[in-house]
Formats: structure tokens, sequence, C-alpha cells
């Protein structure tokens, strides 16, 4: 989700960008996202970070990735909140809510 001048106040409270994004809810294909994410980031030794688009791959397959990758971006914000991962650009930790570009997830607590 990315962060609104109008939402200075109530940041904390926002859960939804948009009237669409409350509509359509949390999607099976948003928890797989997720868990692929877990699955990666455990496989990668001392706390290496992978990029969203392997996520995106590993659930949707060689042709459908790419559609994921707005979605496989909002899983790592989630588990950001969650505490579970750090998201980074060029080695050092951003706020992933004002992130822009290209973006590394890795375990929360950086290298282990």
């Amino acid at each position: 989700m990315t962060w609104r001048k109008a939402w200075a106040r109530t940041w904390d409270e926002v859960r939804w960008c948009s009237d669409a994004c409350r509509r359509r809810g949390r999607r099976d294909v948003d928890g797989e996202l997720e868990t692929a994410i877990r699955t990666l980031l455990a496989a990668r030794a001392g706390g290496a970070s992978i990029c969203p688009s392997e996520a995106a791959r590993v659930v949707g397959g060689a042709d459908d990735w790419r559609e994921l990758m707005e979605p496989a971006r909002a899983a790592a914000r989630r588990l950001v909140e969650a505490g579970e991962v750090e998201i980074t650009q060029g080695g050092q930790v951003v706020d992933p809510s004002r992130a822009r570009g290209p973006i590394r997830i890795r375990p929360a607590g950086g290298r282990r």
C-alpha cells in the first residue's frame, strides 16, 4: 500500500488502499505468496534476501508470474507488518509504504 498525505493523521488505522481492495479482500493467492516468501527465505543461507518475483514465479508459474508482482510486494508488506521480514533497497532497510522501484526481502533482523 502506498502512503498518501491524506492518511497522515490516521496511518495506523488504514487497512485498505482503495474501495476496490476492500471489496476484493484477501484471496487464496495472497496466502500462497506469503508462504512462498517464507519458504524461499528459509532455504537461503545466512539471512540472504529474495526478490518478490521469486515468490511470484513459485505461485504463478513460468507464464503467469508477472501479474502477481504487486500482490507479491503486498504480501511482503504484510510480513513486514507482522515483524517477519524487512524490505531493503540497496542493502538498506526501507519503509515499505514508501519503497519505489526494485526491492529485496530478507528475514527480520537482517543478516543472521
